[in-house]
């Protein structure tokens, strides 16, 4: 934040002011990007859940299903 007042603003921020202002910051606006992060991540998780079925699926009883394809492929 000091460097950024002091390259930007016409005047530089001391210590204590750069410290009160992050202290405003985290308190203010840390709850808004934190909430944010989660909600991102419950989307996230969401998606990652919802696919799940897709890529662990496994077909049901293929046993004969298999077995019948050997026996074709063994009778050509």
């Amino acid at each position: 934040m000091k460097r950024y007042f002091r390259e930007n603003m016409p005047e530089e921020l001391g210590d204590l002011a750069a410290g009160l202002l992050l202290d405003f910051f985290l308190e203010e606006v840390g709850p808004a990007i934190y909430n944010q992060a989660i909600a991102d991540a419950q989307k996230r998780m969401d998606k990652v859940v919802s696919e799940l079925g897709g890529d662990l699926y496994r077909d049901e009883f293929q046993y004969w299903l298999k077995e019948d394809r050997k026996r074709r492929d063994r009778g050509r």
